[in-house]
């Protein structure tokens, strides 16, 4: 990235900086969205910037974006670096403050964008499908009432941590952490479905997981096919006995797991293909991206 976004302004990636007495750095007060564009257009971002809304009131930081305004700052940064679609994270921050916790909102936030190519994804990937690794590293309690996209990534940095040491990681594997208690709650960058006898099922938000707009998305599109979906509190051993597995975030969209991992011992899913169910989940998102947002 040659140029970073930083309070409606282009700047070199050099220059963009921010205090030290910023509480996002000091205590991680902030929050951020990550989507993409299609056809050079941010997808779902009403969305992605209603919860960002949400959240930043709980904060204390005020929050007034206009989405045509994000929409033009989104497109100039992007063509600043040349892109024509790209991986988009909007941080908001709280700002400078005292050095010390506030009781009151904050007043001078800072709003900071990058862009940065797409990834490659091969479509081997939505054929094929990806391991998933049960983690030992437990999904920490959301800060609130329900989780934030937040800048407290140190639960999600440690999973990654762990994630590597095992053989899966490799074969690009997702890990997968439980509750306190032993739920299923999601991955380390994704939320979590599964498919048992033609019914979808996905963890509660009152797992403490993040309430994901992707996730948020295809609960709607199962539900307008009818396909039932129900949300609750799952075990580890239930997802062994899926017939379909799939993970979901803005950026891959939704990736079939054809694998389970527990230690180094391995399940397979759906035969070591795509589901039924999870391919026409695929093809009913994508038919929404190329619509009007």
């Amino acid at each position: 990235m040659k140029y970073i976004g930083l309070n409606d302004g282009v700047i070199d990636a050099k220059e963009a900086v921010v205090s030290v007495l910023d509480h996002g750095f000091l205590y991680g007060m902030g929050l951020f969205e990550t989507f993409r564009t299609y056809g050079g257009v941010p997808f779902l971002l009403q969305r992605h910037l209603e919860r960002m809304d949400k959240g930043c009131r709980q904060l204390g930081i005020p929050f007034h974006t206009d989405i045509e305004q994000l929409q033009t700052w989104v497109t100039r940064l992007m063509d600043n670096n040349g892109l024509k679609e790209a991986y988009i994270r909007y941080t908001v921050t709280a700002g400078e403050d005292i050095l010390g916790l506030p009781a009151g909102d904050y007043n001078h936030p800072n709003h900071i964008l990058f862009a940065k190519a797409l990834p490659t994804l091969p479509e081997e990937l939505y054929n094929q499908g990806k391991p998933l690794q049960l983690l030992s590293t437990r999904r920490n309690t959301p800060e609130g009432q329900e989780r934030f996209k937040s800048l407290h990534y140190m639960n999600n940095i440690l999973a990654k941590r762990e994630l590597v040491r095992y053989t899966s990681a490799s074969n690009g594997a997702e890990g997968l952490m439980l509750t306190e208690r032993g739920h299923l709650a999601e991955g380390i960058v994704s939320n979590l479905f599964f498919v048992h006898k033609d019914v979808l099922y996905t963890p509660d938000t009152s797992t403490g997981i993040l309430p994901g707009i992707t996730r948020e998305m295809v609960m709607e599109l199962a539900a307008a096919v009818g396909i039932r979906v129900e949300e609750g509190f799952y075990t580890w051993d239930r997802l062994k006995e899926a017939d379909e597995v799939f993970l979901t975030n803005s950026i891959q969209e939704l990736v079939p797991v054809t694998s389970l991992y527990e230690e180094e011992k391995r399940y397979i899913v759906s035969d070591g293909r795509t589901g039924i169910l999870t391919k026409q989940l695929i093809q009913q998102y994508r038919e929404r991206t190329r619509m009007p947002i």
